[in-house]
């Protein structure tokens, strides 16, 4: 077996067995709190269903599609993210103190999730064509002028949890396009001196941004969900009281099915599930990371390379806020959250990851096209059947002619 199709078969395992577990954990960490309030103890399962179904179409679209085509479509899908973005923060309803989700009839749709996946190929494909930025003002024009856009919008919303894992990706695509580590270090300063001086303008926001050094200061208000978070991981002990069998999610903790995901797997399944989870994310790190690396089309190398620091950025940074050892962002754990908008665009990008490991073992050559008469190039191998056909008849004839020629002489 090929190293490449080792990879796209680890990576659809590990994908597959996290969203069929996170189906279980959503109807676990649901379940119960709906039956207790009188309501239908299926309704986050079956809408988690759907998504996922509709989800993994995508990525088996996205697999056999070409991703060479994405880098025509990069600005389209730039744009439309930045009005999704715009939009969402003039129509969309305040839930929680946050506008982030546009409603379409029984479908809620968070363009955040658009944004980071449309950013990650906008940015691939700028870096496939240009060289990597050596300095602060090659770095700022136009990639940090557009990240800091799409950043402003999602911190208005506020998502800080989206706007981390953007710039986590985005540096991870300069690290493999060749930018100097020295270079990104100190932009990454600079956009973490920014992100705090944003925080800090909101009481709450920096209330609760740094309550996770000191969670017993407001164990009743700011400190009150990573305590019982780190209560529920504790009561799970080595193997957890059992799936199904958390009581924190019912009367404690909140958000057990989205942000605080790994706390209702840490109290039912234990230290033995919560390690199960960060190895499934290590082996698509592991798997991602390596297509990328075999890839020889720059800009399939740089979008795997994105999605995959995408995926587990996120997951690094829930698994650290669950445990205490980071702010609480409001990021999901993928695949396993319930979140119908992150599900289906990190599948999508799946998909897509899926197709570089396919395609991207030979690198795009640009040959001379003397039928053009301009002196320009054509991809290799673009010829049709029939130009095929005729050249090798052509060689046919010759090859006759000299044989006849031959023939005569002697």
């Amino acid at each position: 077996m090929r190293r490449r199709e080792l990879d796209s078969r680890l990576l659809i395992l590990v994908t597959l067995a996290l969203v069929a577990f996170g189906l279980v954990m959503v109807y676990s960490a649901t379940s119960a709190a709906a039956a207790v309030g009188g309501r239908d103890p299926n309704y986050y399962l079956e809408r988690q269903g759907i998504y996922g179904a509709f989800g993994i179409v995508l990525m088996i679209l996205a697999q056999r599609w070409d991703y060479r085509r994405l880098r025509a479509l990069a600005p389209v899908l730039l744009v439309v993210s930045f009005a999704l973005l715009v939009a969402v923060l003039v129509v969309g309803p305040p839930i929680n103190g946050a506008r982030r989700w546009i409603s379409f009839g029984p479908a809620v749709f968070q363009p955040s999730e658009l944004a980071k996946l449309a950013l990650a190929i906008w940015a691939a494909a700028y870096l496939a064509r240009k060289k990597a930025p050596r300095t602060l003002k090659e770095l700022w024009r136009p990639l940090g002028v557009t990240t800091c856009v799409f950043a402003a919008l999602l911190v208005l919303e506020p998502d800080l949890g989206t706007t981390i894992a953007l710039i986590l990706m985005l540096a991870g695509i300069l690290v493999v396009s060749g930018t100097p580590v020295r270079v990104l270090g100190v932009a990454l300063a600079l956009a973490s001196a920014a992100g705090f001086a944003a925080i800090w303008m909101k009481p709450y926001s920096r209330a609760r941004f740094f309550a996770f050094l000191h969670p017993t200061h407001d164990a009743a208000g700011t400190g009150y969900q990573i305590l019982q978070a780190q209560i529920g991981m504790g009561s799970g002990h080595l193997f957890g009281v059992g799936l199904g069998q958390g009581v924190q999610k019912i009367f404690y903790l909140p958000e057990a099915h989205t942000d605080m995901m790994l706390a209702n797997i840490g109290e039912e399944l234990g230290l033995i599930g919560v390690t199960a989870v960060i190895a499934a994310y290590a082996l698509f790190a592991y798997a991602g990371l390596d297509i990328a690396m075999r890839c020889k089309d720059p800009f399939g190398k740089r979008l795997a390379t994105g999605l995959t620091v995408l995926v587990c950025g996120q997951a690094s940074i829930n698994i650290l806020a669950v445990m205490g050892s980071a702010p609480l962002t409001g990021i999901p754990l993928p695949f396993l959250s319930y979140g119908g908008s992150s599900l289906v665009v990190l599948l999508a990008g799946v998909g897509i990851l899926l197709n570089i490991a396919h395609r991207g073992g030979t690198a795009a050559v640009a040959v001379p096209d003397r039928s053009r008469g301009n002196g320009r190039t054509r991809a290799a191998g673009d010829r049709d059947r029939a130009s095929a056909e005729r050249a090798r008849r052509a060689r046919d004839v010759r090859r006759v002619a000299g044989s006849g020629r031959s023939a005569a002489r002697s």
